[in-house]
């Protein structure tokens, strides 16, 4: 009995000082090559593979929720995950609670595409009244003001694979896709198939932002995600997955 309560005491103190996961949101919309996932959990990706190595140099595991981009404000501000990557302080101007931001980590540039056959440039300010393929909840600083007075209308999806599939299919005339996604979605179609940028829509310099809660090892968190992208290991990231995507 002795040893029974020893072997159960030394097993309660090494739980009780396990460190808590971190939890991150893996967005629903995000396409490859930023996450792909398999069975309700992330499997690859950029942002997939970046937050493991975040929570691995930490010493936490990491924790991965599925969660529609229309709920991740709110499962931040409720407590449900701790770190959100992949983020722009522009894009969530009402953003309620207390939380720090990360530097800058990867650029995003966001283009106006459209099918093969058409691929004169266009210019944005002079682009006639339509509708836009456009990702449910994204935000396109470039282009509010026409979505805003009705100029141009959002036809949204789900992803922005879905976004690049409905353009495919000819639901639209033009969409907007971010540079990695499309370059994903083009790798394994014909030179002649792929989809084309025509105009260049906006770049946004996106990073994570974590919630300063005292069971949250914020400092931590912040000082690894700077070391990760002043070494160089983010770039890597990106790269590793743009080389796989090229023709």
């Amino acid at each position: 009995m002795r040893l029974t309560l020893t072997a159960l005491a030394l097993v309660a103190g090494h739980c009780l000082g396990a460190e808590a996961p971190l939890r991150f949101p893996i967005a629903e919309s995000w396409a490859m090559p930023l996450a792909q996932v398999v069975d309700g959990q992330p499997v690859q990706g950029i942002l997939y593979d970046l937050m493991r190595s975040l929570a691995q140099q930490v010493g936490a595991p990491a924790e991965f929720h599925v969660i529609a981009r229309l709920r991740l404000g709110a499962a931040m501000e409720h407590g449900d995950v701790d770190v959100r990557c992949y983020a722009a302080q522009s894009w969530l101007p009402g953003l309620s609670g207390d939380y720090i931001w990360s530097l800058p980590l990867i650029t995003q540039r966001d283009y106006l595409v459209a099918q093969p056959g058409d691929n004169a440039p266009v210019d944005l300010a002079t682009l006639a009244p339509q509708v836009i393929g456009t990702v449910l909840g994204y935000t396109y600083d470039a282009l509010e003001a026409r979505f805003a007075s009705g100029q141009l209308s959002r036809d949204d999806a789900r992803s922005q694979d879905q976004v690049l599939q409905k353009l495919q299919a000819g639901r639209y005339r033009y969409a907007v896709a971010n540079q990695l996604s499309l370059d994903w979605f083009n790798h394994l179609l014909p030179a002649a198939q792929q989809l084309r940028p025509v105009a260049f829509v906006e770049e946004q310099a996106l990073g994570c932002y974590v919630r300063n809660d005292p069971a949250v090892p914020v400092q931590r968190i912040l000082r690894t995600l700077l070391r990760m992208k002043m070494s160089g290991e983010i770039d890597r990231l990106v790269e590793h997955y743009t080389q796989a995507a090229a023709p």
